[in-house]
């Protein structure tokens, strides 16, 4: 069965400003590398829909969502780009941007469990796993993982779905929104400190957070992985994993100072993909996150999706 790869151009159309690290080059660099090892003739590919914002107030609030959208439609309509905060800008294609990045990622869920895709990768921008119930932050504006985990939930009816997430910033947005909903496992790892300086102490116990410090290697990291998120994520047995997938945490990406590579996303995924197998019939979505060294993400985003193609 194939592996669904969900993007749109109105993606690349969100631009925060010449010199921002999540930049539109980010999905060139990973369309240019598939296409160069010949990956992408192992993906089934789908343009992004627009999400339905009954979705998105799944994981967000009422208010949060009519204020936002009222602003980005603005801007849309205005042509003038804005600040949101000193990281977090918006420009005329962003609203799209972000209808069609939660979109993919509600889309790829219904995919995937509708039985037309054993998993799906979203390569879509703006990321999402910073954006809180009610707030805007570190580049992020609806939180893709979270509505499409909550519409698996709440629209789908599973009873239990993992969340896992391997970018080098703790995802403070997902864990807002998610942390007390004991139909959620959400694992992951992250530099500390480091941006949003959060995560150290969970906020509820169906959080398990691996705070680790700078310039930790993959081995070490796979140990802590092996031993912690495993023994969680079997006893869980989630019924479909959602992966915030962040690659900053390689070695040669300037936005944080962990010391991945390829080989250690592989494995990653591959030890992801056997809880999937053992527990969810294989469900997978995965969701881009960060990674801004345009080379090391689209080497990392291929060792990933080799996994999840089994090629």
């Amino acid at each position: 069965m194939s592996t669904a790869f969900f993007t749109h151009a109105d993606c690349r159309r969100h631009d925060m400003g010449a010199g921002h690290p999540e930049c539109p080059q980010r999905l060139d660099a990973i369309e240019d590398h598939l296409i160069a090892t010949g990956l992408d003739i192992a993906l089934t590919r789908h343009d992004a829909p627009l999400v339905d914002l009954k979705d998105v107030e799944l994981a967000h609030t009422h208010h949060y969502v009519a204020e936002l959208r009222d602003l980005l439609q603005q801007i849309e309509a205005s042509g003038e780009p804005k600040a949101l905060d000193p990281d977090t800008a918006a420009n005329p294609g962003t609203w799209k941007a972000a209808l069609r990045a939660a979109g993919a990622a509600v889309a790829a869920t219904d995919a995937v469990l509708d039985g037309r895709a054993e998993n799906a990768f979203c390569a879509v921008r703006p990321p999402g796993h910073h954006a809180t119930r009610d707030e805007a932050m570190g580049f992020c504006f609806f939180n893709n993982v979270a509505v499409a985990a909550r519409h698996a939930l709440d629209v789908r009816g599973l009873e239990r779905v993992a969340v896992i997430d391997f970018d080098v910033h703790h995802g403070n947005g997902t864990e807002d929104i998610l942390a007390g909903d004991e139909r959620v496992l959400m694992v992951s790892f992250f530099q500390h400190p480091l941006y949003p300086y959060s995560g150290a102490v969970p906020k509820a116990t169906n959080m398990l957070n691996l705070p680790i410090p700078p310039y930790t290697r993959g081995g070490e990291l796979r140990e802590l992985i092996e031993a912690n998120w495993m023994p969680a994520l079997n006893a869980f047995r989630p019924q479909m994993v959602f992966i915030s997938a962040g690659f900053d945490a390689h070695r040669e990406d300037d936005l944080g100072q962990l010391g991945l590579v390829e080989a250690d996303y592989e494995w990653i995924t591959m030890r992801v993909k056997d809880v999937a197998d053992r527990h969810a019939k294989g469900r997978i979505v995965s969701c881009l996150e960060g990674g801004y060294n345009l080379s090391s993400l689209a080497r990392s985003v291929a060792a990933h999706l080799r996994v999840l193609t089994g090629v």
